[in-house]
């Protein structure tokens, strides 16, 4: 039986207390966010017709054909692909995102009995938009997810892993907006909502990161083959390894070096410091990179 010193018991306990309290901030920062993004379809979206693709414009759409809220319609189209996610992904991937489900839908409900705060539809878009991406950025801060297309899409990826992950989103988002035309019979609602998501789109990457093309990383752990390991997994993103040696220590040591799309990368440092809280790493900016999932390394320069 290994004995552990005081001094040790002191080190866990302090880790652990950090971690649990890093866990409340990230939980009430999910909390803030679904309010936001309940605001954003409450008071802006939905009650101008607006469906901006992913689960919220198929609720939106869901709720003119049978009247049932659309709270409700984002939690009960969720169920199927939580589930679905849980299966393929594990349970430590979706609890974080079945909480922000379910406070979505419930905000949602309640805050649609205040009614509209803007009738003027090209306000809407761009209000609901920007408030759509501020929640967001605060969820993929947290290391969750708000479910839905997200999930979809890592499971499209499995199955199709030659397809690329901006194209499907923009796929998933299209056909949506396109129904809503149909739906609603009227194509300015559409394209106001196909604005929604391009507005969302680009201020989601201004919020998370500003302007910059991706994130860098290099990661020094002992724990580096579980963080590979999850990084296959649960990001769909490989990595590379670079021998290196302690200068101090002399010791051989394996560099991680990765590189992810931005909205990844939240994810990417929560996993980071749940496995080696203690590593060393170092993230920069890269925004020049060709190769498989990048740009073409024969396509121009615009």
């Amino acid at each position: 039986m290994i004995k552990i010193s005081k001094e040790q018991q002191n080190e866990i306990q302090y880790e652990e207390k950090k971690t649990w309290k890093r866990r409340c901030m990230d939980y009430l920062s999910i909390t803030a966010a679904t309010a936001i993004y309940a605001v954003a379809v409450s008071l802006f979206m939905d009650p101008n017709s607006l469906a901006p693709g992913g689960i919220t414009g198929i609720a939106i759409i869901l709720n003119r054909i049978t009247g049932l809220e659309t709270g409700t319609w984002i939690f009960a189209v969720n169920i199927p692909i939580l589930v679905l996610g849980m299966w393929k992904f594990g349970v430590r991937f979706i609890l974080s995102t079945l909480y922000c489900t379910v406070l979505m839908s419930v905000f949602t409900n309640r805050l649609a009995l205040l009614g509209p705060l803007s009738r003027d539809p090209l306000l809407a878009a761009l209000v609901g938009g920007a408030l759509m991406a501020v929640s967001l950025g605060m969820v993929f801060r947290a290391g969750a997810t708000s479910g839905g297309t997200d999930i979809v899409v890592k499971l499209l990826r499995l199955r199709f892993p030659h397809l690329k992950t901006g194209r499907l989103f923009l796929l998933t988002d299209a056909v949506i907006v396109t129904a809503s035309a149909f739906v609603f019979k009227d194509i300015d609602t559409a394209l106001y909502a196909g604005l929604v998501v391009f507005i969302n789109s680009v201020l989601l990457d201004v919020v998370l990161y500003g302007r910059d093309g991706a994130k860098m990383f290099f990661i020094i752990s002992d724990c580096h083959q579980v963080i590979v390991s999850r990084l296959l997994q649960e990001l769909d993103i490989s990595a590379t390894y670079i021998s290196g040696q302690g200068a101090y220590t002399g010791l051989d040591k394996n560099v991680i070096l990765c590189v992810v799309k931005k909205p990844l990368s939240p994810k990417l440092e929560e996993i980071v410091r749940q496995e080696d809280p203690k590593a060393f790493t170092i993230i920069t900016s890269a925004t020049e990179i060709y190769g498989e999932g990048y740009k073409s390394i024969f396509s121009q320069k615009l």
